[in-house]
């Protein structure tokens, strides 16, 4: 499977609608009872990145994208304007935002995360596609340096330290980062008298498992 590490225009994610989505397997018992269990660990988000497109401009580069992708071939980064930061929108982000890991005095990589909770709820979603200029990491509450003390893959969203971190010594980072998808369809079908009418296509986009 092919991915580009390039991102979908943001001014056009920006219109888009979509978000997370659950399967839940449930099964009603012959007492009115029911039981519920689910096949995926993680959310799969989906978007229509049609409804963000305003002129025929906008359609064109939506367009020239997908041929570029070759449809649904290629993976490619989207930002989800209402879920892409280590803390809340409009919060800025800081170097102890998310807990990724403990050191041993061994280990030297530790992979982003981000930590939703809600009450007694939790959620860890893994984080594979960090935006690279953003990315802040601290051990103990020191903030290292970037490519100094620490180097960053950014297409897997692996830290990697110089030195693996202290025993005992909490590892913490914080980023913006971006959402892996591919195109879920391989046509985009539209005219320009229906799109100057105020009819726009569906251009449905799909989270990727990277």
């Amino acid at each position: 499977m092919g991915f580009h590490e390039v991102r979908f225009p943001v001014n056009l994610s920006f219109g888009s609608s979509g978000g997370p989505e659950r399967r839940t397997e449930i099964v009603a018992l012959t007492n009115g009872f029911e039981e519920r269990s689910t096949p995926w660990e993680h959310s799969r988000r989906r978007y229509d990145a049609g409804l963000g497109m305003r002129s025929l401009d906008d359609l064109g580069e939506v367009i020239a994208f997908f041929e570029a992708r070759r449809g649904q071939l290629h993976g490619f980064r989207w930002k989800d304007w209402v879920d892409f930061k280590s803390v809340a929108p409009s919060q800025p982000v800081t170097p102890l935002d998310q807990i990724i890991g403990q050191g041993d005095g061994i280990r030297k990589d530790f992979r982003l995360s981000k930590t939703y909770v809600s009450g007694v709820g939790t959620y860890q979603r893994p984080i594979t596609k960090p935006v690279a200029t953003t990315v802040r990491v601290a051990v103990g509450g020191v903030e290292k340096a970037a490519d100094l003390d620490w180097t960053l893959q950014p297409a897997t969203g692996t830290v990697t330290f110089a030195l693996a971190p202290a025993p005992g010594a909490v590892i913490s980072a914080g980023f913006e980062y971006d959402v892996p998808v591919r195109f879920d369809t391989d046509r985009i079908q539209t005219s320009i008298e229906a799109f100057q009418g105020g009819e726009v296509p569906s251009v449905p986009v799909v989270e990727l498992r990277v």
